[in-house]
């Protein structure tokens, strides 16, 4: 594979379309050189915004904030725009679609079709469905239509907490190459080569001792220390900021591939299984970054918009208080996360809002760069945790809320080990407030409101018996307050008559339809779980599950009474065609169509290519 030099700009990171409205549009991309950037929309007068962040010898990342000189940007058509690098065009043929000169995309007014997904782990073995997608949006294009006016991405866009053995190696490669700027050193002690800290991390990261834990919990007794981080596939977990940085890259990037000799990575241990997978591994990520040139034209052409959800920073992020506590006592395990939310922040967060709100986290990020171009973190990490507004909105037709179920949760405080509400009080209010007075509103949550009952039984189970860390026990019901807040939110006859929630988390996917059992308001609650772009459920286990919720919780069941929705009358919607089921463990992004702001259809574009439709008829 040929190293490219990084002497001359050039773009490590493509154009990525993120916010885009009549006022103003964001475009991010990366490059290799400090340039001056603009970008034009062509046939209409605007100027350009530039700001630039430097991460790295040969890292700048590029924000680039167009806006109309007179009038506002034209809506629901498409727009062609031309990237410039000290007044010289940028050939962007690359990230066109159907061999055109320049890439286009909507700001959209009247949504009509929107891609959306989430949990994209690079090697995993399912294709990768952006793929597939972009191949979608190019037929489209190519039949003179817009296709997708908005990609959301919903949560899990990289996992930090599960990254393949070759994977970390590619990380310290392009970490060298690009001179990605370092953070202090924490106090761990990792071996210096990076080859031996394959698959032993885990081993390696802060632990409670049982000393310390309370007399009432299994570990106690077992003598058993307890990780902070909790995930089962903490192996390879990135520990350092410039890690994080640097999978962003590998992750969206084609260009970042071109400085990875991937074919003679290898593993030099003598642990036979961890050959085996790392050979599965390398086999995965070859697949996954020959795709990702597609992936680069998809996100240059279509409003993209994301929301975090754990593993963009760690498994079971801020699951319980007792959870937090025990990250935010350790330094290192604190820095990590807060690694992992920086780095969100940079390659996600920014460009959600333009850096209307984001943007104020510029100047104390800048500041932690010392003199020896080492970061330093600690004066910037209180402004990072300080800052309150992931979540946003779009004011097109139907309203989009997407909200930020990390950061704002409502923690049990008198039982630091029983889960946390997804929401707090103050942010479930919000979110009533924003509901009122529409007739249409898509909300994006990044895990179901109304999930699979048997398998939130079974979560309900490990939860009373303490272990709620070992089933992600992340849905709605499992916390009292939250759970009856957003209910009775939801029973209002003042909200939306037709309410769709875009959802993933879960690694299936799934078609519900809601209404409440008693009350004349008409409203509707569509509930579309599409999970995951590159990850899958195991497929025997899904159905086994299928199986005993529809034997368990059929309409006619007693067990429905005892759940805290049985005030809402909850519909499950199988797939069209032949082999019929509710619940899809099939690598898909979701493409979800409207007519007048209702749901129309709900189709899965799955990995190969091959589409399933979810039959939106009454049951």
């Amino acid at each position: 594979m040929t190293i490219l030099s990084v002497q001359h700009p050039l773009l490590i990171m493509g154009p990525m379309v993120r916010r885009a409205e009549k006022a103003a549009v964001c475009i991010q991309f990366a490059t290799s050189k400090p340039v001056n950037c603009r970008v034009e929309l062509i046939g209409y007068e605007c100027y350009s915004e530039q700001d630039t962040i430097r991460l790295g010898e040969h890292l700048f990342l590029q924000f680039v904030v167009i806006k109309p000189i007179n009038s506002q940007f034209p809506r629901d058509t498409l727009l062609l725009y031309q990237l410039f690098f000290d007044d010289s065009p940028v050939d962007l043929s690359a990230f066109s679609f159907n061999n055109k000169p320049l890439p286009e995309f909507v700001i959209p007014k009247k949504l009509t079709q929107i891609l959306h997904g989430s949990c994209r782990n690079a090697h995993h073995p399912a294709k990768d469905s952006l793929v597939s997608s972009s191949h979608w949006q190019a037929v489209q294009r190519s039949n003179e239509q817009q296709g997708a006016q908005l990609l959301l991405l919903s949560g899990d866009q990289i996992y930090a907490d599960d990254v393949a053995g070759p994977m970390l190696l590619a990380i310290h490669q392009l970490i060298k190459h690009l001179g990605i700027y370092k953070e202090q050193p924490l106090d761990l002690d990792l071996p210096a080569d990076i080859a031996e800290q394959l698959y032993g991390r885990h081993y390696l990261l802060p632990t409670t001792s049982w000393k310390n834990r309370s007399k009432l919990g299994i570990g106690y007794w077992l003598k058993k220390d307890e990780p902070h981080f909790s995930s089962v596939k903490a192996y390879n977990h990135l520990i350092h900021f410039e890690e994080f940085v640097a999978l962003y890259l590998l992750n969206f990037s084609s260009q970042a591939w071109q400085y990875i000799d991937l074919n003679n990575l290898s593993y030099s241990g003598g642990n036979e299984k961890n050959q085996t997978l790392f050979n599965a591994e390398k086999a995965a990520l070859i697949d996954y970054a020959q795709g990702l040139a597609k992936v680069e034209r998809l996100f240059a052409n279509v409003s993209t918009l994301m929301m975090f959800d754990d593993h963009d920073v760690t498994d079971d992020w801020n699951l319980t208080a007792g959870w937090e506590q025990a990250i935010n006592q350790n330094p290192s395990s604190k820095r990590i996360v807060n690694n992992g939310l920086a780095s969100y922040w940079l390659f996600q967060g920014m460009g959600n809002d333009a850096l209307q709100k984001t943007g104020s986290l510029l100047s104390p990020f800048n500041d932690g760069l010392a003199g020896d171009k080492q970061w330093q973190f600690k004066s910037f990490d209180k402004h990072l945790n300080d800052f309150s507004h992931w979540h946003y909105e779009l004011m097109t037709i139907p309203k989009v809320v997407v909200l930020d179920t990390r950061t704002h949760r409502w923690r049990n405080e008198q039982n630091f080990n029983e889960p946390s509400g997804l929401l707090d009080w103050e942010r479930l209010t919000e979110l009533e407030e924003s509901l009122l007075s529409h007739d249409k509103v898509i909300i994006v949550s990044p895990a179901p409101v109304f999930g699979v009952k048997s398998i939130e039984a079974i979560q309900a189970v490990f939860n009373m018996c303490g272990q709620p860390l070992m089933v992600d026990v992340e849905n709605w019901m499992a916390h009292e307050g939250s759970a009856k807040k957003l209910l009775n939110t939801f029973r209002r006859t003042d909200t939306p008559n037709e309410t769709l929630i875009l959802s993933g988390d879960v690694h299936y996917s799934f078609c519900f339809s809601v209404q409440k059992r008693f009350g004349d308001h008409p409203n509707r609650i569509w509930q579309l779980t599409a999970s995951g772009i590159k990850n899958e459920f195991p497929r025997k286990l899904i159905n086994v599950l299928d199986k005993l919720d529809s034997i368990l919780y059929g309409p006619k069941s007693p067990l429905n009474f005892f759940t805290k929705r049985w005030h809402m009358e909850v519909d499950k919607h199988q797939t069209k065609g032949k082999g019929q089921k509710y619940l899809v463990s099939d690598s898909a992004i979701s493409l979800v169509t409207l007519e007048a702001g209702n749901l129309a259809r709900y189709q899965l574009i799955h990995g190969d290519g091959h589409t399933t439709e979810f039959d939106l008829e009454e049951q």
